[in-house]
């Protein structure tokens, strides 16, 4: 009985400089990691041990006393709470959607430009990079009941008779702010989508002409499919952003009026370092993670199975 033969000296050496390879780049990328925990992963361990204690500021800091889930309770039966948590649900699903179909609109259009499509995205970017206080003010002139230029607009066009003051009830305020929102961040969508309009093939178009097809046909059956993972991206991304949404709000409307516009994060920041109630603030921001995550899932388990649905 012969015995197996073993492994020759190259494959052996090949597999140890793998190994080695591998336990170089672990060490590289170790002070990354360490970093990235410390700024990252610690602070939202601490805000949840925060958030099972009650808080109470010292001579020489704080103190922490263990008290469960009675701020989470506290929550539960605050209505200012559910108001915040109702305004960014319905806050962010409208400004997605919206900011997804104008997105697409503008993405196919830029593509279809032959001549100063560069101009056309430059132009385009000009909302998104700038900086969300510097645009929020800018609005807040905009719809200034005294001297805005949107009244002046619509009194030029005998639209309204007199100033209208767009932040000074809840229903306007709501829709101002999302107006401003979805000026600022639908580039990001165009920028996205543009990208994977880019790699369709324009080989499938020719195809789909030839068979007699129309532009909308083309449309359905070529380009919707071939963008559902930029879909998918910019959605979850913008989803992400709305629910976290703080500094527009912050300047343009401060919350108001009667907290109409005061998201999550924004009560979270006056839980914190307004009133000092450290605990409500960081139970308040761990329920904002859980219902950010929560949504996400259900987005992402949803596109997956429209996914697999059109696959078989």
């Amino acid at each position: 009985m012969s015995a197996e033969p073993l492994p020759s000296t190259p494959t052996v050496h090949r597999v140890s400089l793998k190994n080695a390879d591998r336990r170089t780049g672990y060490i590289m990328i170790l002070p990354a990691g360490v970093v990235i925990a410390a700024v990252t992963l610690f602070p939202i361990v601490y805000s949840v041990i925060m958030s099972l204690n009650n808080i109470n500021l010292t001579e020489n800091g704080y103190q922490m006393s263990f008290v469960g889930l009675h701020n989470y309770s506290v929550l539960i039966h605050a209505g200012l709470f559910w108001q915040s948590v109702w305004f960014t649900v319905y806050y962010a699903l409208v400004t997605v959607v919206v900011e997804l179909i104008l997105g697409m609109l503008i993405a196919l259009a830029i593509n279809n430009v032959q001549r100063l499509k560069n101009v056309s995205i430059v132009v385009m970017l000009i909302p998104w990079s700038l900086i969300t206080v510097i645009s929020a003010q800018m609005w807040r002139y905009i719809y200034s009941g005294v001297y805005g230029v949107l009244n002046y607009v619509l009194q030029s066009l005998h639209i309204i008779g007199q100033p209208v003051t767009w932040l000074g009830t809840p229903v306007s305020s709501v829709i101002a702010m999302m107006i401003a929102d979805i000026w600022k961040t639908t580039p990001f969508v165009v920028i996205i989508l543009l990208s994977g309009l880019q790699m369709i093939p324009q080989e499938y178009y020719e195809a789909s002409y030839i068979d007699g097809a129309n532009r909308w046909q083309s449309f359905w059956s070529i380009t919707f499919p071939s963008l559902r993972g930029s879909i998918a991206l910019a959605a979850l991304f913008r989803i992400l952003q709305a629910f976290g949404v703080f500094d527009l709000p912050f300047v343009l409307t401060g919350g108001g009026p009667d907290n109409a516009t005061e998201s999550l994060a924004m009560l979270g920041e006056q839980s914190l370092f307004s009133n000092l109630h450290f605990g409500i603030g960081s139970a308040i921001a761990v329920s904002t993670v859980i219902l950010v995550l929560g949504v996400s899932l259900i987005f992402l388990s949803a596109f997956r199975s429209m996914v697999e649905g059109d696959a078989q």
